[in-house]
This record gives C-alpha cells, sequence and structure tokens, in this order.
C-alpha cells in the first residue's frame, strides 16, 4: 500500500487535503498558567471538540486561496465532523469519533489515518498538555471582530529558528479559533486561515455528518499516541537521530510497507515517513507551499534504498535536519511493515 508522502508528492490535490489538516493540526490544546493569554490558550481545545458550530472557512497558502465548508457537533459524548471542499474539485472528510473516511472523486481516494493529527480530530493530544511557552512567547494583542462574532486575539512567537510564530483569534463567549496566521521569522505571513460565515451553537442534524460526494471511500481509524520512549528512540525499522525540542510523538504507526510518526510541540506538527525507494524514482530535496514543508531524503542500508519524508508545518532547514537525521535500522522490518 502506497503511503501517504505518495500522494503528497504526486498529487495537488492530494496535497491540499493533507496540508489543511495539517494546518488544523495547529488547533490543538495547550498549557499555560499566570496569564490572560495563558487562560484562553487553555480554552482552545476544548472549545473546538465540545462547541458545536458550522460555517465556512477560506484557508489561504502562498499564492492559492481554498474554501472549506465544515460542520462539527459534540453529539452523545462522540466528536463527528464534516469537511467538504468548495472550490479546486471536489471531496469531503467524515469523521465520527475514531473512524475517518476520506474522498476524493477526482484522484481516487487517500486515506488520512493516524500517521498525520488531524486537528480537531486528534483526540491523541486531548491528553498532552504542553508547556508552549518554553517554545512561544505568548502575548495578548486586542479584540476585534470575525464573522460577525466578538474576538479576542494572541500572538505566539518562536522562541528558536526552529519553528513557525502563530497568531490566533478566538471567539470571546466559547474560545473558538476562528481565524489564525501563521509567520517565518521575516514576519512574512505563510498561510491564513478565516471563518467567512460561522453559526456557534444550536442543533446540528444527522443529516449534515452523511457522506454526499460520490467516489471510492477509504475509511482510517484514529489511534492512541504511542509511548514516547519506543516511538521517539525506536521506530519500527528506523530512528530519528533529532528533532526541535518540544515536539512529542502524536500519532502511532500505521500498517502497511514502511513506517510513519507524526509530531506535535502543541502548535506546529510534523510527519516522518520512511518506506522503501527501491521502486520509487522520486526527486529529493525541499519544497514549500505556505508553511508547510515537504522534505525528501534518500538513505542507503546494506544495499537497499529508503526514502524519508517529513512534512509539516516547519521551516525548511529543520525539515532537512529532522530527515537527514533518520538511520535505519532494520530494513526487513521497514519492508515488512513492522510485522
Amino acid at each position: 500500500m502506497r503511503s501517504p508522502l505518495n500522494a503528497v508528492a504526486r498529487s495537488r490535490s492530494v496535497s491540499l487535503w493533507v496540508v489543511l489538516v495539517l494546518a488544523l493540526a495547529g488547533s490543538l490544546p495547550v498549557a499555560a498558567e499566570g496569564d490572560e493569554a495563558a487562560a484562553w490558550l487553555k480554552r482552545l481545545g476544548p472549545a473546538l471538540n465540545m462547541t458545536s458550530y458550522r460555517g465556512v472557512f477560506v484557508y489561504a497558502r502562498g499564492d492559492s486561496v481554498h474554501s472549506m465548508q465544515i460542520a462539527h457537533r459534540y453529539h452523545k459524548g462522540v466528536v463527528e465532523e464534516r469537511l467538504v471542499l468548495q472550490d479546486g474539485g471536489s471531496g469531503e472528510i467524515l469523521r465520527k469519533g475514531v473512524n475517518v473516511v476520506c474522498v476524493l472523486p477526482e484522484t481516487g481516494a487517500i486515506k488520512l489515518d493516524q500517521v498525520i493529527p488531524l486537528g480537531p480530530f486528534a483526540d491523541a493530544f486531548a491528553g498532552q498538555w504542553v508547556p508552549v511557552r518554553r517554545w512561544y512567547r505568548a502575548e495578548m494583542k486586542g479584540e476585534g471582530r470575525v464573522a460577525g462574532y466578538d474576538v479576542v486575539s494572541l500572538a505566539l512567537s518562536a522562541r528558536d529558528s526552529f519553528r513557525y510564530s502563530y497568531r490566533l483569534w478566538l471567539e470571546k463567549s466559547s474560545g473558538l479559533l476562528v481565524k489564525s496566521q501563521v509567520s517565518n521569522a521575516e514576519g512574512d505571513v505563510l498561510e491564513h486561515f478565516q471563518f467567512t460565515s460561522l453559526q456557534i451553537g444550536g442543533d446540528i442534524p444527522d443529516s449534515e455528518f452523511e457522506i454526499r460526494t460520490e467516489g471510492r471511500e477509504v475509511s482510517g481509524t484514529l489511534n492512541s499516541p504511542p509511548s514516547r520512549a519506543s516511538t521517539v528512540q525506536h521506530m519500527k525499522g528506523w530512528q530519528l537521530g533529532w528533532r526541535p525540542d518540544g515536539f512529542m510523538p502524536a500519532a502511532a504507526p500505521g500498517p502497511g510497507k514502511g513506517q510513519a510518526v507524526a509530531f506535535s510541540d502543541g502548535l506546529a506538527a510534523f510527519s516522518v515517513f520512511v518506506e522503501p525507494a527501491d521502486e520509487l524514482n522520486m526527486p529529493t530535496g525541499a519544497s514549500r507551499i505556505g508553511a508547510t514543508t515537504v522534505y525528501m531524503h534518500k538513505v542507503r542500508k546494506s544495499g537497499s534504498a529508503f526514502l524519508v519524508t517529513v512534512v509539516g508545518e516547519l521551516p525548511p532547514k529543520t525539515a532537512r535536519r529532522v530527515a537527514e537525521s533518520v538511520r535505519i535500522e532494520n530494513e526487513l522490518a521497514l519492508r515488512a511493515g513492522g510485522s
């Protein structure tokens, strides 16, 4: 089974979906104490999961702008969410609890499973209270209005050069994230997310959470995060020698040939994919769309070639350092999918 990285490299439409999902991973719960910004950040995760809302948001990466319709509710103890692409092709993602279905009629389907943290989908993050102020400086930036709602704005500025900085706008009553920006060290806005229409609260009917797009459906299941020690030090067949401080395992390796694991510092997220490269003729090096970098690097072990891909919200130099730190320990485990 082809890993998600191949779809990322070969298809712009599939890449859009992966990047959108990764971008939503920035909307994760964080922990901090003692000031107003910290109090607002602490509300962010619960608001995303337990608030019912629906609307349309725009998502800009570099020169491309796309819109997505979303419906979200917390129903009988289960998070349900449906995302529908509004332009640039058709497709949708549906999540009910730990079950995720993705449909991309124009290009087939891609399995967006536990190797990529699914933003509001990512229950794996719910218990990981990250000391975000070790990696970002949090400060309030004022008030305003977004999509007809009163909001507060706060900035999270990176304390090192290995990650980007963030600006968040949260709706006052619920704490729901309604707008965000990702910026580099020079202050350039690389990605932008904002609701253009939004309804918070109220009943959302069951019909809003049914797949309506014609096409082949591919399902996945979200798993709990692996133990940090075993995952970071000894993945199945490979080892990650370096990652930026604060990035912890966020999702377990999935089945199939090759292995992958996702990491998050509570705001940014990236995934590392490692797979046999014998039949792959993929370009190596870095490419960037908005704040999302894809860095591909080949590694040889005992005469066999393997492709390492890092994809996520990282500066290119960080993604490169992560990719080049990967060491192959057991090529047979990688070829067999770790079984």
